[in-house]
């Protein structure tokens, strides 16, 4: 703690990516805790905090909110918003890599669902539009994102740039079973040690009810894996190089330990080792603590569109078997990819999302 206390007080720059996700009281702690570290009462202790991030894309996630809360608890709801200097960034360099002009018109028919001008019906709601390509069930939507998939599962780079997107975890983990029981091998199931730290509510909570519960952002208490299989890491290990977020593929399983490839970033291609750990939910809603010992891993063939904000993919799916129900969910979803021969979309209701997506409030975000 020390250590990393020493290395705050000296530096000059901070760069926080991906901003518009954090709560605005991330940003005041972070305030209130350099400004005592430097011992200086300027914004930030007169360091330089460089935000980088979109309001068009998903905001701060608050269980059971309103708009209105979504709102209030994004950054530029903060007293320190004064103080920032807005600098807007204008070329899609996504597009400029490319080089051509479908996807100029896939960047620039993005931008019209960020800004909220796409055409609604009379209901509301947004029906189907040729932004991507459209197809007829689950197992089609499969075979556009893992074309091939048995002959290059074990190809790390073909792994790695492509994932399909849902808006709700309960259509995540459904479409993770079917791609898992087709991915060839031994499937190895590790349990859980589901516990309560408070030793006089332990009678209230059976292991067998612990071992139900599957709040975001844990593992689920059987966790089944198979080698070549991708998977997320679920919280920070060693900083920046195993981080939330990080994508591997299952290299050797044993009892107490995962061999691992990461799939991504600069450390692409490096083997690591997953302990298990004890993990602890956050944010859930759920009214009592308990500790799960797990390995801080989920199965990365698919995740929500929340938790793919911050990657880049080659090609992507958008399972849509209910429209999507926040606030720039279905821009993320849809910015993954610079193509739009490389995105494609399963909606069966033919609704990609509804009005809550674009209310007043939000909108007031973005300007």
């Amino acid at each position: 703690m020390q250590h990393h206390q020493k290395l705050r007080s000296r530096r000059h720059l901070i760069v926080w990516d991906e901003c518009t996700m954090a709560h605005k009281r991330a940003l005041e702690a972070l305030d209130t805790a350099l400004k005592d570290i430097r011992g200086c009462h300027a914004p930030m202790g007169d360091v330089t905090l460089l935000l980088s991030g979109d309001f068009r894309q998903t905001l701060p996630v608050i269980p059971k909110d309103t708009r209105a809360d979504e709102v209030q608890a994004c950054l530029k709801s903060s007293t320190l918003w004064y103080h920032v200097t807005i600098l807007s960034l204008n070329t899609n360099m996504s597009a400029q890599l490319h080089g051509d002009q479908m996807s100029k018109k896939f960047a620039q028919d993005i931008l019209t669902i960020g800004d909220g001008k796409v055409p609604l019906d009379a209901a509301g709601e947004m029906e189907v539009w040729p932004f991507c390509s459209v197809v007829n069930s689950v197992d089609d939507l499969k075979h556009k994102v893992f074309s091939n998939f048995k002959e290059n599962y074990l190809n790390h780079n073909w792994l790695c740039e492509r994932a399909i997107l849902a808006p709700k975890n309960v259509a995540v983990t459904k479409i993770k079973q079917h791609l898992m029981h087709s991915l060839p091998g031994n499937l190895q199931a590790y349990k859980s040690v589901d516990t309560v730290p408070d030793t006089n509510e332990v009678v209230n909570y059976p292991p067998e009810f612990l071992n139900s519960l599957e709040p975001p952002g844990l593992p689920p208490h059987i966790l089944s894996l198979k080698v070549g299989m991708p998977v997320m890491l679920l919280r920070n290990l060693e900083p920046p190089r195993l981080c939330n977020g990080t994508r591997f593929g299952i290299k050797k399983m044993m009892s107490h330990v995962i061999e691992a490839t990461i799939l991504s970033g600069c450390e692409k291609g490096d083997d690591v080792f997953i302990p298990r750990i004890p993990l602890t939910p956050s944010g859930a809603d759920i009214p009592f603590t308990f500790r799960r010992l797990q390995f801080p891993l989920r199965v990365s063939f698919a995740m929500s569109i929340n938790k793919s904000q911050g990657h880049t993919l080659s090609v992507a799916g958008l399972l849509l078997e209910e429209p999507c129900l926040s606030y720039g969910q279905l821009y993320v979803g849809s910015s993954r990819v610079g193509r739009k021969t490389n995105l494609f979309a399963y909606a069966p209701q033919g609704i990609l999302f509804t009005t809550r997506c674009y209310n007043d409030n939000s909108k007031k975000v973005c300007t």
